[in-house]
C-alpha cells in the first residue's frame, strides 16, 4: 500500500482539485438511470464541494450527455437509446447536475458548449466538462484544464465507481497525477475495487479525512 508519505503517490492538498463524476439528476433516487447509493453519498459530495470552494482550489464536474440518435452514446446501451430510452438527454432537467453540487440555484449546464468539447465555468475555479466514454480524460479538454492550474492531485467522487470513476483514476494515474478517492462520497464500490486501487497508488480516505487534510 502506498503511504501517505510516498514522494511519488502522496496527495498534495495545496495542489489539489475534486473532480466528480456523473452525478446529475438521472442517475438518482427515482431517476430513469438509477445508480444505487448514489443518492446516499450526496452529502458527502456536497461537503467537498463546499470545503473546496472555501478553499479557493479548483472544481470540475464531469458529465454525460446522451443524444436522441444515440450517436455518442456508448456502444453497451446505444441500441436502448436508439430504442426510445431516455436519460441524461441535453436539455432535459435529468441531465443538469445534483442540486447540492451547484455553486448556486440557478447555475444549469451549457449542453451545446460542452457537446462540442468546451469547458464551462459555472462559478470562480468550478468548471464543466463532457465525457463522451467511461473516461473523464478520453477525448476531453481535462487534462490540459487541470495542468493550467498547477493541479498535481485529484481528488474523485461521484458515480459509479466499477464504471466511470474508476477508469478516470486509473487514466489519472497514467498521466502521474497524485490520485485520492473519498470512498464514502462515491456510489459502487467494493473490497476488491479498493484493493486494486491501493496497488496503483490511489489513496482511500473518507471525506471527513479530506476536509481536514484540505
Amino acid at each position: 500500500m502506498a503511504a501517505l508519505t510516498d514522494p511519488y503517490t502522496s496527495p498534495d492538498f495545496e495542489s489539489a482539485a475534486l473532480v466528480t463524476i456523473d452525478t446529475q439528476r438521472d442517475t438518482l433516487d427515482g431517476g430513469p438511470l438509477e445508480i444505487a447509493g448514489t443518492s446516499a453519498a450526496l452529502d458527502a459530495m456536497r461537503d467537498l464541494a463546499s470545503a473546496f470552494r472555501e478553499a479557493g482550489r479548483p472544481i470540475v464536474h464531469i458529465v454525460r450527455l446522451y443524444k436522441a440518435d444515440g450517436s455518442n452514446v456508448d456502444a453497451c446501451r446505444r441500441k436502448g437509446v436508439e430504442r426510445g430510452a431516455r436519460a441524461l438527454t441535453p436539455g432535459t432537467p435529468g441531465s443538469q447536475l445534483a442540486s447540492p453540487l451547484l455553486p448556486s440555484p440557478d447555475a444549469t449546464l451549457e449542453h451545446g458548449l460542452l457537446l462540442t468539447g468546451g469547458v464551462q465555468t459555472l462559478a470562480p475555479m468550478e468548471s464543466v466538462i463532457y465525457k463522451s466514454r467511461w473516461g473523464a480524460f478520453y477525448e476531453t479538454p481535462l487534462e490540459e484544464h487541470l495542468r493550467e492550474q498547477g493541479v498535481t492531485t485529484l481528488v474523485f467522487c461521484g458515480c459509479n465507481f466499477p464504471n466511470c470513476p474508476r477508469t478516470s483514476m486509473y487514466e489519472a494515474s497514467e498521466r502521474d497525477f497524485r490520485v485520492v478517492l473519498a470512498r464514502d462520497a462515491v456510489s459502487g464500490l467494493y473490497g476488491r475495487g479498493e484493493r486494486e486501487l491501493i496497488e496503483i497508488g490511489v489513496h482511500l480516505l473518507g471525506s471527513a479525512d479530506v476536509l481536514e487534510r484540505l
